[in-house]
């Protein structure tokens, strides 16, 4: 698609590189053995994208190798990164800019969790985690993971097909159509004060399980969920989901993520508690007395900023927006991830990370300590990421993905690989 509209507006018959910029597009046209010509066009294309990607055809066929243009790399919606030789695009330069870090895989137990609370039989549930293009083998082994999109697809899957948009979570369904009603009872509130208000109201008349308190002493708002004690106890996924809601509508509604201060959940800590740093972008604590979360009180006077022109793309993505927090949230751990994930080959030394970052390397590992996790931890999670949706989304061969994640020996690469999800390689890849 993207080849054949390239063709029809530059005139080229054959395309070997494209690079695609905000502006518009550059095509480098291969002409003789590894020599390369270069033309600018000024035609912006249909899709706005926010960083530069490479995208490499031969013979119609996506190709993701080495060439002479310099070294690739992979990035998480399918298509390469490259660098031409010198210049903007060289391999010093591409390093200090900020491109997009792949998105954070799911724990195969926020899948068993989602799959335990819809309540159906395992023929119904294979046929949900064949829609996902999850296998159902996964569910047995505690160290799998599945990507963004497959748990997002397995998400919308249980809703539309329970009719619950919290899919068996709470003590009664909650009907297709909830999201679009509560945020079309939002949409013409004065500004997020009054929304918040709105959005406890609006499940205080939906669900009995609990109440949605929104409180501030001057300098800090508070978003309580206070369960009703004739239903019980809130289960930590009904917890965190409801927190997720609440900061993802909000932030939405602003056109602005909300930092959030703290996260406090009356639930115990989970297994995978360090996945909590990408699902929310302040600090979580966990076997509190209250579910809540906190932000700074500057953000209840901003003006609602959304439509409902608007509202139709966000619930096309849901629960992508309001579940996943991006990479931009800039944690420390997220800004590590971001700039190890732009050395990819390399694999840099904390004393570059911490230089990069203006730190000393102490500070930068207390920092990560007090954010759960540590310098080692994220780079095994990125790489882990990458080989994930490369398994899952692409064609590429095992030698090339863990070339492209680090690993110059193939078989250090399966040995790190099944430590991280319990799985070979070749065997994931047939899975999924």
């Amino acid at each position: 698609m993207v080849e054949r509209r390239i063709r029809s507006m530059l005139g080229f018959k054959s395309i070997r590189c494209v690079l695609i910029l905000p502006g518009g597009i550059e095509v480098m046209h291969m002409i003789v053995k590894g020599q390369m010509k270069c033309v600018r066009a000024t035609h912006p294309t249909s899709t706005d994208h926010s960083y530069c990607t490479n995208a490499f055809w031969r013979s119609g066929r996506k190709l993701a190798s080495r060439g002479r243009s310099g070294p690739l790399k992979y990035n998480p919606i399918g298509l390469v990164y490259g660098h031409a030789m010198t210049g903007l695009h060289s391999r010093s330069a591409q390093r200090g800019r900020a491109l997009p870090s792949p998105g954070a895989t799911v724990p195969i137990s926020l899948v068993n969790g989602f799959l335990a609370s819809a309540g159906v039989g395992r023929d119904v549930i294979e046929g949900y985690l064949y829609e996902a293009g999850i296998a159902i083998e996964l569910l047995g082994e505690p160290h799998s993971r599945v990507t963004e999109e497959q748990f997002s697809t397995l998400y919308r899957t249980l809703a539309i097909d329970l009719d619950d948009e919290m899919p068996g979570i709470f003590s009664r369904p909650l009907r297709g159509g909830t999201l679009k009603y509560l945020c079309l009872s939002l949409l013409d509130a004065r500004n997020l004060r009054t929304a918040l208000h709105r959005f406890g109201q609006f499940f205080h008349i939906l669900l009995d399980d609990f109440f949605v308190e929104s409180r501030n002493d001057g300098l800090i708002v508070q978003v309580m969920l206070r369960p009703d004690a004739a239903v019980g106890p809130i289960s930590p996924l009904g917890q965190e989901l409801m927190l997720k809601l609440v900061h993802g509508v909000c932030s939405w509604l602003i056109g602005q993520k909300i930092p959030l201060l703290q996260i406090e959940l009356a639930c115990p800590r989970p297994r995978h508690a360090v996945d909590h740093l990408y699902f929310f972008s302040g600090s979580v604590k966990f076997d509190c007395e209250r579910t809540l979360l906190r932000f700074s009180v500057d953000y209840l006077d901003a003006p609602i900023r959304q439509s409902k022109r608007n509202l139709q793309k966000f619930l096309a993505r849901a629960p992508g927006d309001w579940i996943f927090e991006s990479f931009s949230e800039q944690l420390v751990c997220h800004r590590v991830r971001q700039y190890l994930s732009a050395a990819l080959p390399d694999l840099p030394v904390i004393d570059l990370v911490a230089e990069h970052l203006h730190c000393s390397v102490r500070t930068l590992s207390r920092h990560l300590a007090a954010e759960g996790t540590t310098f080692q931890v994220l780079k095994d999670e990125l790489r882990r990421d990458i080989a994930i949706q490369r398994l899952t989304d692409t064609p590429d061969t095992i030698a090339a993905i863990g070339a492209d994640v680090g690993f110059d020996d193939p078989s250090a690469f399966h040995r790190a690989f099944r430590h991280w999800t319990g799985s070979t390689p070749g065997t994931y890849r047939r899975r999924a």
